[in-house]
C-alpha cells in the first residue's frame, strides 16, 4: 500500500507541474510513514511540507491541490484522503484493498517479499575470518550468523551478493600456532619442554599434535632444528584448523562463495604493489627508517606504520592490499563484518582506501558485538589463548543450529548479546525461535485438517476476501503487508534484528487469530477467504525463517 500512495503523489505533482502550480525541477523526496494513532488513517506523508517552498505556497494549500489530483484519478481502494496537522497527507485505505496481498503472497510464493531494489549491483560480504589458530567459538558464530543473513537480505533485495572468508595464514601468529603445535609434539616424544605462557594453551594443539605424529612419524623434535621444524608444524596446523572452521561453518548452515588467503597476496606481490601506489599517490612518507600513511589527512586520530623499519610490512600493509583487491575486482560496496573490539582499526582503513583513490563511504564495516554465554543462570567464562572457551559446535550441540541462528540474529549487531541456553532448548512461548516456528507447525496442521476434509486450500478470489473483516483478520492482513518493507529496510540498514522481531510480531498476530477464530467453517466464501490468509501467513513465516536459516517445521 506504500507503493500505491506513493504512485498517486508521483502522478499527482507531475499534474501539478503540468498546470505550474509546481516548478518543472522539483524533486521532492516522497516519504512515506505510519502514522502514530490508527484513527489518524493508514499511511501519512508530508510531502507538501518538503514542496511548499517551492511552490510558494502554504502546505495544507499545497497538500489540499495533491489531495484533489489524487481523488480525481478514481481509485475505488482509497477509503478516505484527509489533511492533518501543518500539511500531512493521510490516506486511508478499504479493508479488502489490504486484502490483496493475500493473493501477491500466494503467486509469489518464495518469491515473495524479494524485490529488485538493488539492481543486482554487486556486494562483497566478509565475515568471521577468524584467525585459523584455533576452533571457531562462540563469539565468531554471532559474526557467523549476522554475515549471512545479511548476505541473504542482501540477495532478496537484488543485490548481487558475494560472501568471502579472509583466511589470515601469513603472520606471527600462524608462527606462534606451529610453535605451540611442535613443543607439544615434543612432549609426545618424552622430551622436556618450556611451553611459553603467551602460545596457544588448548587442549585442541595437544590433538594436533597427535595428528602431526601419526601422520609425520617420530623424526621432527629436533630441538636444534627449529628454523626448519616450523613450517612444517605451522602449515599442518594451519590446514587441520581451516578444516575445521570449514566443517564447523557448514553445520552452521554458513557458506562463502571464496575462501582469500592473505598469504597469496604475498606470493602474487600484491602487498608491494598497494604499497607503491600509495608512495605514488603521496599518501605515505618515511620516517626512522619506517613507512608511514598519512591516515590523519583523512581523520585518523594518527598516522600509522605500513612497513616496519626492518623492512617487514604491517598486518596493515596486507590489509590495505586485500581491501585495494576487493575494489579492483569490481564491487560497488564492500561490507567488513568485524568484532566489536577493531573498532579503532575502522578510521585507518578507511584512510588507507581513501588515499588509494576509493570512495571511503563504499568501505562499511559492520561491527559485532561480543556473546556472554549463561548456562542455569550463571555465565559461561571464556579465555580463547588459554584454551578455555565454548566453541561453536559445543553450542550447537547443545541448543541446535536454528535456536543459534534466531538468538544470535535477535538483537542488533552492535548491542551486548546475553545469550540464555537454558531458554533457548525450552519448549515455551518464552522461547523466541520455538514461539515462531510453533505458529508455522500450527498452521500447517490447519492446512492438512483442510485437505483431510477436502476443502480447497488456495484460490479464494477478490471478492472472497472482502469477507475479512475482523479486527484480527486486518491485524493479520497488515502485518504480511508489511514483510517486504521489512525484507528492504533491514538489507539497506543492516539490520538484521528486523527479521527475528518481525517474526515473533507475526506469530503473535498468528496466535491471536488463532485464539478468536474458526477457519474450517462452513461457509465456502468465508472458508476459502480464511484459509487464503493462513497460507499467506505461512509463506511470511516460512520466507522469513529461510532469511535466517532457521527451518520451518511442518510439525511439532
Amino acid at each position: 500500500m506504500k507503493h500505491t500512495f506513493t504512485e498517486h503523489l508521483v502522478a499527482a505533482i507531475a499534474a501539478l507541474k503540468q498546470e505550474g502550480v509546481l516548478p518543472v525541477e522539483a524533486e521532492p523526496a516522497i516519504a512515506i510513514e505510519t502514522p502514530p494513532h490508527p484513527e489518524m488513517g493508514d499511511l501519512s506523508s508530508p510531502v507538501a511540507l518538503g514542496l511548499a517552498k517551492q511552490a510558494r505556497m502554504a502546505p495544507r494549500v499545497l497538500a489540499e491541490k495533491l489531495k484533489e489530483k489524487i481523488e480525481a484519478a478514481g481509485d475505488d481502494t482509497i477509503a478516505s484522503l484527509e489533511i492533518a496537522g501543518p500539511g500531512y497527507l493521510n490516506i486511508r485505505f478499504h479493508p479488502w484493498s489490504w486484502a490483496q496481498v493475500l493473493l501477491k503472497a500466494r503467486e509469489e510464493g518464495a518469491r515473495f517479499g524479494r524485490s529488485e531494489m538493488g539492481q543486482r549491483r554487486m556486494v562483497q560480504v566478509e565475515y568471521v575470518s577468524a584467525n585459523p589458530t584455533g576452533p571457531l567459538h562462540v563469539g565468531h558464530g554471532r559474526g557467523a550468523a549476522y554475515g549471512d543473513v545479511l548476505g541473504n537480505l542482501l540477495a532478496a533485495a537484488g543485490f548481487d551478493v558475494v560472501r568471502e572468508y579472509y583466511v589470515n595464514d601469513a603472520g606471527n601468529q600462524m608462527n606462534i600456532l606451529g610453535r605451540s603445535v611442535w613443543y607439544r609434539y615434543r612432549e609426545l616424544l618424552g622430551q622436556q619442554v618450556d611451553f611459553p605462557e603467551d602460545h596457544y594453551q588448548g587442549d585442541y594443539i595437544r590433538d594436533l599434535a597427535t595428528r602431526f605424529r601419526a601422520e609425520m612419524g617420530d623424526d621432527w623434535g629436533d630441538g636444534a632444528r627449529e628454523s626448519e621444524m616450523l613450517p612444517q608444524f605451522r602449515s599442518f596446523a594451519g590446514r587441520e584448523i581451516l578444516a575445521w572452521i570449514r566443517d564447523d561453518l557448514k553445520q552452521f548452515g554458513v557458506r562463502f562463495d571464496i575462501w582469500f588467503s592473505e598469504q597469496s597476496l604475498f606470493d602474487a606481490g600484491k602487498v608491494e604493489q598497494a604499497i607503491e601506489v600509495l608512495k605514488e599517490r603521496g599518501v605515505v612518507y618515511t620516517q626512522d627508517g619506517a613507512l608511514w600513511l598519512r591516515s590523519t589527512d583523512y581523520g585518523d586520530d594518527k598516522d600509522r606504520v605500513v612497513v616496519r623499519e626492518n623492512g617487514v610490512p604491517t598486518y596493515l600493509a596486507s590489509d590495505i592490499a586485500y581491501h585495494h583487491d576487493k575494489f579492483e575486482r569490481g564491487f560497488n560496496t564492500i561490507v567488513d563484518v568485524w568484532g566489536a573490539d577493531h573498532h579503532g582499526y575502522v578510521p585507518r582503513l578507511k584512510a588507507a582506501m581513501q588515499g588509494l583513490g576509493h570512495p571511503a563511504e563504499h568501505l562499511e564495516v559492520e561491527l559485532v558485538q561480543f556473546a556472554s554465554l549463561f548456562r542455569s543462570g550463571e555465565k559461561v567464562s571464556m579465555s580463547t589463548r588459554s584454551g578455555q572457551f565454548e566453541t561453536l559446535i559445543d553450542l550447537i550441540k547443545e541448543v541446535g543450529v536454528d535456536a543459534a541462528r534466531f538468538f544470535y540474529c535477535m538483537r542488533r549487531a552492535d548491542a551486548h548479546l546475553d545469550f540464555d541456553m537454558d531458554l533457548a532448548v525450552s519448549q515455551s512461548n518464552d522461547n523466541p525461535v520455538f514461539y515462531v516456528q510453533y505458529a508455522h507447525a500450527r498452521i500447517m496442521s490447519i492446512l492438512r485438517q483442510a485437505q483431510e476434509r477436502g476443502f480447497v486450500v488456495e484460490g479464494a478470489s477478490s471478492e472472497d476476501l472482502k469477507r475479512l473483516d475482523q479486527p484480527a483478520e486486518l491485524a493479520m492482513i497488515r502485518q504480511i503487508a508489511r514483510y517486504p518493507e521489512v525484507v528492504e529496510s533491514a538489507a539497506l540498514s543492516r539490520e538484521v534484528h528486523k527479521i527475528p522481531y518481525f517474526l515473533q510480531e507475526t506469530a503473535t498476530a498468528f496466535h491471536q487469530l488463532y485464539n478468536v477464530s474458526r477457519f474450517l467453517v462452513e461457509e465456502e466464501d468465508l472458508r476459502r477467504a480464511r484459509i487464503e490468509l493462513l497460507n499467506a501467513v505461512r509463506i511470511v513465516l516460512d520466507n522469513g525463517l529461510g532469511l535466517l536459516g532457521v527451518h520451518a517445521p511442518e510439525q511439532m
